[in-house]
């Protein structure tokens, strides 16, 4: 446009009705009459042909293939440019409009564009909030945020609403798109919180809308970390919830029937007991997250694999798909199943479709018959494998098929030789003594840190143990525990 670079018309006979779009194919009309003057189309032969690539129909696309190839011989066209320029009407199917249209949709795109690149926050939290219902789209602009160093906020009790918002830069997850929990249940919550944040699980159990908010409504928010403002112990807000809707219903019925102190000072106040539980595991806490939210939003069940991984030179998914859009056919990754499907082919044998996810995003994997009755016992939601796979291209979909799976646990024990575990007192000794019951080959020593860090004991366990990266992540949970160094 401003003749910085000299257009590419593909060929001169096509420079006419190329020309005011620079030489590129935007408009139907523009299709029909490059299939008119270079292939000798008539004009219903070329509607025709506009009609076949918009339903990508295989078969008859097939064999406007053949006619314009042929078509295009007769007027002197070199076959391979046939073809050529037969792929590029093929693929302006995925993109193009009638002229009468592209102007209203250029404007939007412009729009559109314009907003994500001066407002990306805003216009990601807006999207998201369309998006709700759709957990596979709210994953993708999830890493669409990560990619530009925006901030997903997970779902917070004081913080969140029906839909997303913006605050201070970053985007507040809506309670609203967590699973099982409806609109009126949040803009319930919202309300009960308008005056004053909630302080404690007391304090949302004595406001809790209980018509609204019920038990399953519950679990979900502990699940998603809701509450993990109030109490980070996922495992022990999820062990109050009973108490929390017990407590709620007295104070509710309280209010309705107007009880006050002897004092008159205001509502009969009711202890709430909190009982103790035991923090979740990482991966079960990771993974009633992603049943609640439909992707994994805090962390990753393969987050504490990450150097075991990079020695074994594993892939992330989006890295091996770019791989094989530029050739490649098999890799290594690793995953953790997140779904199974099992189908009958054609054949009568069956096949599996599996669900996966790593720290890049979620994908899908087939495996056939043989293979699936082989690993048919790995394959379970939840475990997190070593995979080795073939791939191939359809289309811009990239197929994967695995060939060979193993747990990653003992994939990658047999690169960990040992753990050394850093504490400040006893306190965590019982629940890490837990975690490392079982049998295993490598060795483990507690450090001891001191008062101010002035000095540090090593005492080095008898007996070996089971040293995979999960166990190191397990204890790393462990209250108390300062930290765990895997070698």
């Amino acid at each position: 446009k401003h003749e910085r670079a000299k257009p590419d018309y593909i060929h001169p006979k096509l420079e006419p009705y190329l020309k005011e779009t620079f030489g590129v194919i935007i408009y139907q009309e523009q299709v029909m009459q490059i299939a008119q003057a270079l292939a000798g189309y008539s004009l219903g032969e070329a509607d025709l042909l506009r009609r076949a690539m918009g339903k990508k129909i295989r078969a008859e696309m097939e064999k406007q293939r053949e006619r314009f190839v042929s078509g295009a011989g007769e007027r002197g066209v070199p076959k391979a440019q046939a073809d050529a320029i037969f792929d590029l009407l093929a693929k302006f199917a995925d993109y193009g409009f009638n002229k009468s249209h592209a102007a209203a949709y250029a404007i939007v795109a412009y729009q559109t564009a314009w907003l994500k690149a001066n407002y990306p926050t805003e216009f990601l939290a807006a999207s998201m909030t369309l998006d709700m219902g759709n957990t596979d789209k709210l994953a993708e602009f999830r890493q669409e945020a990560q990619r530009l160093g925006i901030e997903v906020v997970p779902p917070n009790i004081n913080l969140s609403a029906r839909e997303f918002s913006v605050r201070d830069g970053k985007i507040i997850y809506a309670m609203a798109a967590i699973k099982g929990v409806g609109g009126a249940a949040v803009d319930a919550l919202v309300a009960a919180r308008a005056e004053r944040p909630f302080a404690d699980l007391a304090d949302v159990a004595g406001r809790l809308p209980v018509k609204l908010v019920n038990k399953r409504t519950l679990e979900n928010l502990v699940a998603a970390g809701c509450f993990d403002v109030l109490e980070k112990n996922r495992a022990r807000a999820f062990a109050c919830i009973e108490p929390m809707a017990a407590h709620a219903a007295r104070e509710e019925q309280g209010r309705s029937l107007g009880q006050n102190d002897m004092f008159g000072s205001g509502p009969v106040k009711a202890e709430l007991p909190l009982p103790n539980a035991t923090p979740w595991e990482p991966a079960e806490r990771l993974q009633r997250e992603y049943d609640a939210i439909g992707f994994f939003l805090t962390g990753h069940p393969l987050d504490d694999y990450a150097p075991a991984l990079q020695r074994l030179r594993v892939q992330q998914f989006s890295d091996f798909a770019r791989g094989v859009r530029a050739g490649a056919a098999a890799g290594k990754l690793a995953a953790t199943v997140v779904s199974r499907q099992e189908r009958r082919t054609k054949s009568g044998t069956r096949m599996g479709i599996i669900g996966l996810s790593d720290p890049s995003g979620h994908f899908e994997a087939v495996i056939f018959s043989e293979g699936l009755a082989h690993y048919r016992d790995l394959l379970e939601p939840g475990t997190p494998l070593l995979l080795m796979v073939g791939a191939e291209l359809q289309g811009e979909d990239v197929r994967v098929r695995i060939q060979v799976c193993e747990r990653l646990d003992e994939a990658t024990s047999r690169h960990h030789k040992s753990l050394r575990i850093f504490v400040r007192s006893p306190d965590p000794l019982e629940g890490i003594a837990k975690r490392l019951a079982g049998k295993g080959d490598g060795e483990v020593s507690l450090i001891l840190l001191m008062e101010e860090g002035k000095a540090e004991v090593e005492i080095r366990l008898d007996g070996r143990y089971p040293v995979s990266p999960q166990i190191a992540g397990a204890i790393k949970a462990i209250p108390g525990v300062v930290s765990v160094e895997a070698a």
